[in-house]
């Protein structure tokens, strides 16, 4: 009987269990992001979030707590560095599950954990979607002005445009410019 046990034993040996949660939090740590079944992941979570917790406070006890829990000095190193200082001020809950499609061989549920911290997809620190202008509504809006311009005839098109346009004066030509509008006329001529 398994009364009072709270933990999944994932079907494995104790050794084996601890063995395969070290390194799933190990690559956890260094990718960010792994792959896995969905009890896996469960079960990684519940591992590695005191680990997390623990990497909070740099100092040599906890970085040989941590080792001895994770068995990786590179990982040890990623998390006190980089990581411990993204998740400085988060009072918990350092990962997501994401659940998946099942797995195509043997049907299993497959789920995604990632550090909230490290997610480009959604969260605080993606760009947000720029806001729509807000419309108002009633008034002379330009619903009025494009139904006005679509009943005009060609006809008083040209009566628009000559009051509209203003008078253009052209100003003294200079001798050069007289030349140079003269060859143009010519060209134009000869074509």
């Amino acid at each position: 009987m398994r009364h009072g046990k709270k933990h999944n034993h994932l079907g494995r040996t104790d050794s084996h269990r601890k063995a395969m949660l070290a390194n799933m939090a190990s690559s956890l740590i260094q990718h960010k992001r792994i792959t896995t079944t969905l009890a896996k992941a469960k079960a990684l979570r519940v591992y590695v979030e005191p680990i997390l917790t623990k990497a909070k406070s740099d100092n040599t006890h906890s970085r040989r707590t941590v080792f001895s829990y994770l068995q990786s000095k590179d990982a040890v190193t990623e998390l006190f560095r980089d990581i411990a200082v993204k998740i400085a001020d988060r009072p918990g809950g350092y990962t997501r599950i994401i659940k998946m499609e099942n797995r195509l061989g043997d049907n299993a549920e497959m789920a995604l954990i990632e550090l909230v911290d490290y997610n480009t997809v959604y969260g605080a620190e993606t760009a947000a979607p720029a806001k729509k202008a807000t419309r108002r509504r009633g008034g002379a809006g330009t619903g009025k002005a494009k139904a006005a311009t679509a009943e005009v005839t060609p006809a008083d098109e040209a009566v628009v445009a000559e009051t509209v346009a203003p008078a253009v004066e052209e100003a003294p030509a200079t001798p050069a410019a007289e030349e140079a509008s003269a060859k143009e006329d010519e060209a134009e001529k000869g074509e």
